[in-house]
């Protein structure tokens, strides 16, 4: 089995910034790519950015020029560099990887999220 753990949530102020980690753990034979998503109230969970094994990023519109997604393949670990934070970026924040088991069996996971809350 597969684990994703996600950590740095927290409370913060409207301009501040917030850094948060994603370390994968289990069974893994590779980890295509990992992601973050997020999920407000009353609101559809919406990619935040997401990252390929050689590093090539994509970024949810609301969040370019802002936040800035990065990872160690050695640690099997996904960050998200969150600056400028705005009232609207409060939400849980999940992060997400399609991790290979073996040669042929490839999965999608999600960790268990992390409260992020920006004050205005």
């Amino acid at each position: 089995q597969v684990q994703l753990v996600e950590s740095g949530g927290g409370l913060v102020q409207a301009g501040g910034s917030l850094r948060l980690s994603c370390v994968c753990s289990g069974r893994i034979l590779s980890i295509n790519s990992m992601g973050w998503y997020r999920q407000a109230p009353g609101k559809q969970r919406e990619l935040v950015a997401g990252i390929t094994t050689s590093g090539a990023a994509t970024y949810g519109d609301s969040v370019k020029d802002r936040f800035t997604i990065s990872r160690d393949n050695t640690k099997n670990t996904a960050y998200l560099q969150m600056d400028s934070l705005e009232s609207e970026d409060t939400a849980v924040y999940f992060c997400n990887a399609v991790v290979a088991s073996s040669s042929w069996t490839f999965n999608t996971y999600w960790g268990q999220g992390t409260q992020v809350t920006v004050s205005s």
